[in-house]
């Protein structure tokens, strides 16, 4: 996958100086001035990352990330003036996987891309399938009731069927049937898929398993659980096989 972010912000200076950093960091960057320009940008220029405003003219950055939810393989970062934890969960439900508020460092703009280019990486630079060994094969598969990982191409499929997963909510995914019946508190969670202090803190984590439930469908919510008071396991179905 090639390291392309689409800088999306109606404020000129902005995205010159985001643009000028991740070009510094060797990112392949294009601009966009509004949600309807941004949405021809992810088309014409197939982006890895797009860091997103929220506040723009024509379309705005939820309505993107909105349209953009349905999509594997493109993480979001929302920019706003906003501070309100409404606006941060609003922004996570609709698909977001990163946010940050304005004024913000740019140091930290390039940590979070850099972090979230690292989970969306499919370059692919192991072995061939065909030439893996049974053990390499056997661990990048995680298998869970009728659930299906393959961590190397970032797929999920229930019954036969694949998933179309936000990277976090893949890596979520990942990590709680990767250990089945272990409980993982929220704090845990939140340190092991966002790798850093997240403005959302916990509730993150429990809008993208909301997400995630919704996503499994209501014959099969039971697969991840709830500990009351402490935070989530996944468990596979009554008489099924755990792994």
């Amino acid at each position: 996958m090639g390291k392309k972010v689409l800088v999306v912000d109606d404020e000129p200076g902005i995205r010159s100086a985001l643009v000028y950093a991740l070009k510094r960091e060797g990112y392949e960057t294009e601009t966009a001035a509004d949600g309807e320009e941004a949405l021809r940008k992810v088309e014409s220029f197939a982006p890895s990352v797009v860091v997103l405003d929220v506040m723009m003219p024509k379309m705005d950055g939820y309505e993107v990330a909105r349209r953009l939810q349905s999509r594997s393989g493109i993480g979001i970062i929302l920019l706003t003036v906003k501070n309100d934890i409404v606006d941060k969960i609003v922004g996570l439900e609709l698909g977001a996987d990163d946010y940050m508020t304005k004024p913000f460092e740019i140091r930290e703009v390039l940590a979070r891309v850099k972090a979230l280019m690292r989970r969306l990486d499919k370059s692919g630079d192991g072995e061939p399938a065909e030439a893996a060994s049974a053990a390499e094969e056997a661990r990048d598969r995680i298998e869970l009731g009728p659930l299906r990982i393959r961590l190397s191409h970032r797929s999920a499929e229930l019954n036969g069927s694949e998933l179309e997963l936000t990277p976090k909510e893949f890596d979520l995914l990942a990590l709680l049937i990767s250990r089945p019946a272990r409980v993982f508190t929220r704090d845990d969670l939140l340190d092991r898929v966002w790798s850093m202090d997240y403005v959302g803190g916990t509730r993150t984590v429990d809008i993208h398993v909301q997400r995630l439930r919704k996503k499994l469908g209501e014959e099969h919510q039971g697969l991840l659980q709830t500990v009351y008071g402490v935070g989530y396991k996944a468990m596979a179905p009554a008489g099924g096989d755990p792994r």
